[in-house]
């Protein structure tokens, strides 16, 4: 089959668009001919050399996190799946390939109302957005701060703290065009972090409360003004760590306003939690994006020989919702 293989640490020259041999399905997997995938900022890590995937170095490291295809095959041990399916769903690696071999408990039907580029925009940010907020124990009625908000875990968790019941919904872009889009999809309150101070506006916008919860993709950067930024008894979630990760941190805020912070990856837990997880966003979510309350916004295609292009484009940080991968 046909993939793009990490051939070394750097930059993006170092992915190369070669043959590989195909993956092997086990008893309880699919494989799944792969249509498309999506990028990630983790891709970009793992190129670069800082964020391996999990369990013993492969021949061919193949990044994508994620995955949306037709199956082609079938373990002796699978049930409720049969060759012709459509698929998506996440993966430790291997998604910008072909084929793909993936445990048959971390895929989802994919929605007849998706696209092959609107369902492989999907899995990664969804699972992750959805996992989080419930992490952070939202409520309806309750306001949460979305960093990033044109980002694909920004763009899905607007909308899932919707379907949720989330009564205010702010979030934090580095341009204006990003914050009017954004609001298209649900965004209460924008905030442009180049010319406003977000702990501040947060303030404002709840009459100096805080808001209850925080979903924070930006870390080291962030802290101090996400901490002036939470309600008494508020909740932080931080899923990305964009802004650095470390800080000098004045622990005075956690204590008087009693907050809890927790911190979560999706790619190294077991695959019993990550199997909860997308059943939990199949329960959930998958309804909503069925029936088109929650839209999935693909910003640009590329074909899987520009995986190279596509990193470039994505490093920039000029896209509103996800990057994606045409296969084949």
């Amino acid at each position: 089959m046909k993939a793009v293989v990490i051939t070394q640490p750097g930059g993006p020259e170092v992915l190369r668009y070669m043959d590989v041999p195909d993956p092997v399905a086990g008893p309880d997997d699919l494989l799944v001919a792969i249509k498309a995938t999506a990028l990630n900022r983790a891709d970009l890590l793992q190129r670069a050399g800082g964020y391996p995937q999990p369990g013993p170095r492969p021949a061919h490291e193949i990044p994508g996190l994620e995955y949306a295809g037709e199956v082609v095959g079938v373990g002796e041990r699978v049930q409720g799946f049969a060759v012709g399916d459509r698929v998506m769903g996440i993966a430790a690696g291997g998604g910008y390939a072909e084929l793909i071999a993936v445990h048959h408990r971390l895929a989802v039907k994919v929605p007849t109302v998706l696209s092959w580029s609107e369902a492989g925009a999907t899995p990664e940010v969804f699972i992750t957005a959805h996992d989080a907020l419930l992490q952070c124990d939202l409520a309806a009625g309750e306001s949460v701060l979305i960093h990033a908000a044109g980002s694909g875990v920004g763009v899905a968790a607007i909308q899932v703290a919707k379907v949720m019941g989330a009564g205010m919904v702010l979030g934090t872009a580095g341009g204006d065009d990003k914050l009017a889009q954004a609001k298209a999809l649900g965004l209460d309150v924008g905030i442009n972090y180049r010319t406003q101070d977000f702990a501040d506006e947060v303030l404002n916008a709840t009459a100096g409360r805080g808001v209850d919860v925080v979903l924070d993709v930006i870390g080291a950067d962030y802290w101090e003004r996400n901490m002036k930024a939470l309600a008494p008894k508020g909740r932080m979630v931080i899923v990305g760590l964009m802004g650095g990760t470390a800080t000098q941190a004045n622990l005075g805020a956690l204590l008087q306003k009693r907050l809890q912070i927790r911190g979560t990856t999706l790619r190294a837990r077991a695959m019993e939690e990550k199997a909860y997880a997308t059943r939990a966003f199949e329960k959930s979510v998958v309804p909503h994006i069925a029936s088109g309350r929650i839209k999935v916004v693909v910003d640009r295609i590329y074909p899987l020989s520009d995986a190279a292009a596509a990193q470039e484009y994505m490093a920039s940080n000029a896209n509103f919702g996800k990057v994606v991968l045409q296969v084949g």
